[in-house]
């Protein structure tokens, strides 16, 4: 068995195209989508989206949890209770996923077994 050499990291810009890496601060993040710092921390809790950390300890957003936090805050600003929106938005992102899913499996080749 012949032993693979270690993958090469990515490079640094591999990440400008990287939707989940966690490149923005919270300061940044909430000045992002238009929002303060408890917004962000309330949509934590609720667990709509669970911000990574830097070494430090400060909370870090990814392109993807901007969008999702940007959801939130659409249906908050329209009158619906924050753990209300967190639901719907975490819904929707399922439902996403699912018909992402759904459209590759019906668009895979099929094998014939004869």
């Amino acid at each position: 068995m012949t032993e693979q050499p270690p993958a090469s990291p990515a490079s640094p810009s591999d990440r400008f195209d990287d939707e989940d890496y966690p490149a923005y601060t919270m300061g940044r993040a909430a000045e992002m989508i238009g929002t303060n710092a408890a917004f962000l921390r309330a949509i934590g809790e609720a667990r709509l989206i669970t911000p990574l950390r830097s070494e430090g300890g400060h909370r870090r957003y990814s392109r993807y949890q901007l969008r999702i936090a940007a959801r939130a805050r659409e249906l908050v600003d329209q009158g619906t209770a924050i753990e209300t929106a967190c639901r719907i938005v975490a819904l929707e992102d399922q439902l996403e996923e699912a018909l992402a899913l759904n459209e590759q499996l019906r668009n895979r080749p099929s094998n014939p077994t004869a």
